[in-house]
């Protein structure tokens, strides 16, 4: 096993324009293989990375101020990861090399919101839809926020995201500015996944799932679960802090796994944050659960902790166990051993931003979260009943606010997230599934259940539960065009629960 707590907690370095093409800054991000130290006793491990860095380096952003981002795909022509050519996009007739980045959270035209079909390969050599063009344009016409961005090429984005492909985008402005939150080196991103590796240092991925023989090896999995855990790309480090407020923006980058946060010495967390942006007040929270995909903006008091070391715990139970303290159940150390450079002079508002209640819609969707089996008895998670090329069902139109109802029948909780949009959850509402298999009826067991306080902001990917009515409440605008929603459990995500939606005019 891995010693936990020897490697220090890389910081990723803020990436810097190369140009301006018309007063717009100008980025060029290269996709390269390159192998990385991620713990002190592996060997250099290969992963992919943006600008050959795992995590790839942190777009810092102004509101209102557009950028333009060249990606350009240097990897290799072969994947060092099982690709299963029975999923949908990942036939033995593509490239078995493929990428295309998707700005999560991003308010963006679909013409740069990386749809999963408009992947392209090295040297832009074949393009796979009509909307690709590497050269994306973000408007960043959003509040300060914490989004990620990440690579969502069909068929195979468990594995690219898995070899390394994730980084940071942060949008700041005034308003965020003016509240004197902790900031500078007082503000550290956590980009939170797990990983399995081979004694020679190499990524392990499983080929199959446990099943029969029947299926096609490799075979997609159902989920991924590694048996260690990564903070920005170093296995289980430690960060020296001083006796003081920190600010972390914390995301959830695992394929599979859900994470319930909390303190080893039980000091709560302040979030002041969630997917898209700031809540109105800071909420206390003694623990905190991220799904994949999700994101927490936490502020934590070190200032009575003084010569601590306190480690940053998860306790969400997986496949019915609860973590291993020793390996999953541990995070990264807090060292409160540096002394205080400076008097600490952030504060904690007491109102942090605006955000309107949505109360009126004009559509109401009812859709289901299911599953089946496909020709070899592996199971297939489902959004509506519906597969990924079947014709598009939902077509919202540009300017009006719909209700989804989001009916899960499976055993899983699944993050749903929704390209474009930002949203707000309505309530959850647990219904009898028995009646709804057998009469397709809708029978509510219980009453409707606000967010938690710490859900009542905006979001952008939403924890539907299972045997429950998830209502989200969403304004879909600013763009018409062609985008997805998904499952974010990435291993659901590219067997099938992905569909493509419209937003008309």
């Amino acid at each position: 096993m891995l010693k936990k707590f020897v490697d220090p907690l890389p910081i990723m370095e803020s990436i810097r324009p190369t140009d301006h093409i018309h007063n717009v800054p100008f980025y060029e991000v290269r996709m390269r293989e390159t192998f990385q130290k991620l713990h002190r006793d592996l060997p250099p491990t290969k992963v992919w990375g943006y600008n050959g860095q795992y995590p790839g380096p942190t777009f810092h952003v102004w509101r209102h101020l557009p950028v333009h981002v060249l990606w350009k795909n240097e990897l290799p022509e072969r994947h060092f990861l099982p690709i299963d050519t029975t999923v949908h996009g990942a036939e033995k007739d593509k490239p078995e090399v493929r990428t295309v980045v998707h700005l999560h959270g991003g308010v963006t035209p679909d013409t740069s919101d990386g749809y999963p079909e408009a992947w392209f390969t090295r040297d832009f050599q074949k393009v796979g839809h009509h909307f690709t063009n590497r050269l994306y344009t973000y408007p960043n016409h959003q509040p300060a926020t914490n989004l990620w961005y990440h690579d969502h090429a069909m068929g195979i984005t468990r594995l690219n995201i898995y070899a390394g492909l994730a980084g940071m985008y942060i949008i700041h402005d005034r308003e965020e500015i003016r509240l004197n939150l902790p900031c500078g080196r007082f503000d550290i991103p956590l980009i939170i996944q797990d990983r399995s590796f081979y004694k020679d240092g190499r990524l392990f991925y499983p080929q199959e799932p446990d099943k029969p023989a029947t299926v096609p090896h490799p075979s997609v999995a159902p989920e991924f679960f590694g048996d260690t855990i990564l903070v920005n790309g170093k296995v289980w480090p430690y960060v020296h802090v001083e006796p003081r407020r920190y600010r972390f923006r914390i995301l959830n980058g695992s394929n599979t796994r859900f994470y319930r946060f909390s303190l080893s010495n039980g000091a709560s967390f302040i979030q002041i944050g969630t997917d898209q942006g700031l809540l109105e007040t800071p909420i206390l929270v003694p623990s905190l659960v991220l799904a994949p995909a999700e994101r927490a903006d936490v502020i934590v008091d070190f200032s009575t902790c003084y010569g601590e070391s306190i480690v940053l715990r998860n306790d969400y139970e997986t496949q019915g166990k609860k973590p291993d303290p020793e390996t999953t159940g541990s995070v990264i150390q807090f060292r409160v051993i540096d002394s205080l450079a400076s008097q600490d002079e952030s504060s904690i508002p007491v109102r942090l931003a605006h955000v309107p209640k949505l109360n009126h819609y004009r559509e109401f969707r009812t859709l289901r979260l299911n599953m089946r089996e496909d020709s070899f008895g592996r199971n297939i998670h489902l959004l509506d009943d519906r597969l990924w090329s079947d014709p598009i069902s939902e077509t919202p139109k540009l300017g009006q606010t719909e209700i989804w109802n989001l009916i899960n029948e499976t055993q899983a909780t699944h993050p749903i997230h929704l390209h474009l949009v930002r949203f707000q959850i309505f309530d959850r509402q647990p219904f009898d599934r028995d009646v709804f298999e057998k009469e397709g009826r809708i029978v509510p067991t219980g009453p409707r259940v606000p967010p938690a306080l710490n859900e009542r902001g905006w979001k952008d990917t939403v924890r539907a539960r299972p045997g429950e009515i998830t209502r989200i409440i969403i304004p879909f605008s600013p763009y018409p065009g062609l985008f997805v929603w998904h499952c974010h459990i990435l291993e659901h995500e590219d067997y099938e629960m992905m569909r493509p939606y419209i937003v008309i005019r």
